[in-house]
């Protein structure tokens, strides 16, 4: 998967290689779907969710350009797969999902995995995690229709915003703080499950 699907497709950190080589993809896909697990696919993991295509994972960190030891904050933690990647970076991970039962589902397999530098909490992604920010990186696995604007507010000073944005079509944007303000640049089009708000 990794060479064939990451690699060649130009995703270079190393980082984010190893981490992929090393995270079991496999344990984060429902049972029935385990045959999927290292296709080059989104895979569905129950609720209208997917785990992300291990691409576009490998992409979107690697977006981020984030320095050592970075402090990240993922929105939509699914089964906890993107999560696991950015621990096994070494970065200290902040990951918001909004449905409970998925929540619990990925915390006891991130302990049982061994991910400790992952904390994971239920709630709606659009308002951050104020009070661990700022943040180096913040990667989002769901479409909302516009920036949130508690995101922006919660990078560090260098720091990398990556999200998809839009409803039938979607670009994933990279944005970042300048002198002169945030500034943004599209880097592809994609497709992602829409950003759910609490009571969905």
């Amino acid at each position: 998967m990794v060479t064939e699907q990451i690699a060649a497709r130009g995703v270079r950190d190393p980082r984010v290689l190893l981490a992929m080589e090393r995270v079991p993809r496999h344990r984060f896909v429902t049972e029935g779907e385990a045959h999927a697990a290292y296709a080059d696919h989104p895979v569905p993991i129950g609720l209208g969710q997917t785990a992300s295509q291990p691409y576009m994972v490998g992409y979107m960190i690697e977006a981020l350009e984030l320095p050592p030891d970075a402090r990240v904050l993922e929105i939509g933690t699914g089964t906890g797969y993107q999560a696991a990647i950015l621990a096994e970076c070494g970065f200290d991970v902040y990951s918001i999902e909004i449905r409970p039962v998925l929540a619990e589902r990925a915390a006891e397999l991130l302990r049982e995995l061994g991910y400790g530098n992952v904390r994971l909490r239920c709630g709606d992604g659009r308002e951050g995690w104020p009070e661990a920010a700022p943040f180096d990186g913040i990667v989002v696995a769901a479409a909302p229709e516009r920036i949130p604007e508690a995101l922006l507010r919660q990078l560090g000073e260098a720091g990398r915003l990556v999200i998809p944005v839009g409803t039938e079509s979607q670009e994933l944007w990279r944005y970042g703080c300048t002198p002169a303000g945030f500034k943004g640049e599209q880097l592809m089009a994609v497709r992602f499950v829409p950003m759910s708000r609490e009571g969905d």
